[in-house]
């Protein structure tokens, strides 16, 4: 076949143009760790007393793709990597990504990376350990009501040298499954911050924003004097008895909240020569009692059968009905102190540490390390990226994870389909538990999370348990709801109520009276 000298030319362009797509996309790559062959020689394995996790170089459970495995429950595990140079972050792009797999599920563990800064002179990768300070940490970490996506940046303050913890607030949760699962953070040059999850987002945060870090990285201006002290006559009381009020003569603090009802009568067929209870006539003494050693044998009990066709049993008593004197404990009604003085607090004097900023002090990335402790093993990491841009991080996304992700969950399917037919409820739950993960991310239910996860993994645990846990959430749910439609209480000057005493009241007046039985 001969190409026409206009069809060369575009076949020629189109080569151009991949080439140079290519060494776009591979220029951008910062680095890049896809475990194809053994971790030996690039990866330093930690030496410091307490780690004594084993990390092997082995496939990924039913692909041919390797990965680096935690393989030993309850253990700690550090390992790190050196890069050839160090990654900047100020001002520029950075997209921070890896895989990680669950292989025998989280019920307490980390599988997030560390991102190192540089560290003190002489310091060797076998020294990795939680003290070895970091830029940015970043992954999924669940233990007990515990279920996020971390992202953490230590920043130095300026002023006081002192390098700080910060903490995305409101982070992503994530699922807990034994797919594999890629998760992502950008860095961009205008201080925001993207979380993806398996490539949608899931958060989005500006690094100088206190809504969005805790601490916020800029202090506050002002800070509460430490020197200030309250004052030994301030009064934070607002209500106090009014001293003019008097009890009134005819209030009877000693009246009881309930009295016999003295109308009732014992109903018509009751039993009052019939115990409640009677010897089991089925049961006998073991051949192996000993008197002398296990006591007195005596006949397990059952109900007496005569009570159950008979209104009662045993001594009747008159039932008690609700008092009509009780007024319970006076109270003096509440006015406003005048000694009032509000709630006290320190005068607020200007912050020594205070800066100013407009984009963080980013340090440099000068190696990727993993330092984790964890009661399960099979936790597999592959395909570490850093990378210049967006679309380099998506298309190894695209290329190298969602494959295996997409065959993954064909197999998933099929055993959920598999279970459906016996079940009738598998593939419903999956869904549930993903709208749940969802809701519990929701930022108006926030100090409702660690209550939902915890709902949803009893869920995951127990299947047959999923009607009775949607009905848990439902009224987890219902809490703040009924919080926001409460209406605020008024404030009252008279007799306080005096349900305190009611605490134990568990008939209504006029009710009827209730069958009664010697142990009431």
């Amino acid at each position: 076949m001969v190409m026409s000298p206009t069809s060369s030319k575009l076949a020629m362009s189109i080569v151009i143009i991949l080439a140079y797509s290519m060494s776009v996309l591979a220029s951008n790559v910062i680095f890049y760790e896809s475990f194809d062959v053994s971790f030996q020689g690039r990866w330093s394995v930690s030496e410091k007393d307490g780690y004594n996790g084993v990390w092997k170089h082995e496939k990924s459970e039913g692909h041919d793709d390797y990965g680096l495995l935690v393989s030993e429950k309850a253990r700690k595990y550090a390992i790190v990597t050196e890069l050839e140079k160090p990654v900047e972050l100020k001002e520029k792009s950075v997209v921070l990504q890896f895989e990680t797999r669950l292989q025998e599920g989280l019920e307490c563990g980390g599988a997030y990376l560390k991102y190192l800064r540089p560290q003190e002179a002489g310091w060797a990768p076998k020294e990795f350990d939680n003290e070895s300070p970091y830029s940015i940490m970043f992954g999924p970490d669940k233990c007990g009501f515990t279920n996020k996506v971390h992202f953490i940046l230590k920043h130095k303050n300026p002023i006081s040298g002192e390098y700080v913890e910060h903490h995305l607030k409101s982070p992503p949760s994530f699922t807990v499954d034994k797919l594999s699962h890629v998760y992502t953070a950008i860095l961009t040059p205008d201080n925001g911050v993207r979380i993806l999850i398996d490539g949608e987002e899931k958060k989005k945060a500006n690094f100088l924003s206190a809504e969005d870090f805790e601490p916020a990285i800029i202090p506050p201006k002002t800070i509460p004097d430490p020197d200030d002290k309250k004052p030994e006559d301030w009064d934070e009381t607002e209500k106090i008895p009014d001293p003019e009020e008097k009890k009134p003569d005819d209030w009877d603090e000693d009246a009881p909240l309930e009295i016999e009802d003295e109308e009732a009568e014992k109903p018509e067929g009751w039993l009052d020569d019939e115990p409640e209870e009677i010897d089991d006539p089925e049961s006998t003494k073991p051949e192996d009692w000993d008197d002398e050693e296990d006591g007195e044998w005596e006949a397990l009990k059952i109900e007496n059968p005569k009570c159950t066709e008979a209104p009662g049993c045993g001594e009747w008593k008159k039932p008690m009905k609700r008092n009509p004197a009780f007024k319970g404990k006076w109270y003096a009604p509440l006015i406003d102190n005048p000694a009032y003085k509000g709630i006290w607090k320190p005068q607020e004097i200007p912050n020594p540490n205070y800066f100013e900023l407009s984009s963080p002090n980013f340090e440099p990335i000068t190696a990727v390390g993993i330092e984790i402790w964890t009661m399960q093993d099979g936790i597999l990491f592959d395909n570490i990226l850093i990378a210049g841009n967006e679309e380099t991080a998506e298309k190894y996304r695209r290329t190298n994870w969602k494959p295996k992700f997409d065959a993954e969950k064909k197999k998933q399917k099929a055993e959920e389909a598999a279970a459906e037919s016996a079940d009738g409820l598998s593939g419903i739950q999956k869904n549930v538990f993903d709208l749940l993960y969802k809701v519990a991310d929701v930022p108006f239910l926030a100090a409702y999370k660690p209550k939902i996860l915890e709902l949803i993994e009893k869920a995951e645990t127990q299947p047959k348990a999923t009607i009775g846990v949607l009905v848990s959430v439902a009224v987890v749910l219902a809490a703040p709801v009924r919080k926001a439609a409460k209406p605020a209480a008024p404030e009252t000057s008279s007799t306080k109520d005096s349900s305190d005493d009611k605490d134990g009241e568990t008939e209504k007046e006029g009710a009827a009276p209730r069958r009664r039985t010697r142990r009431d």
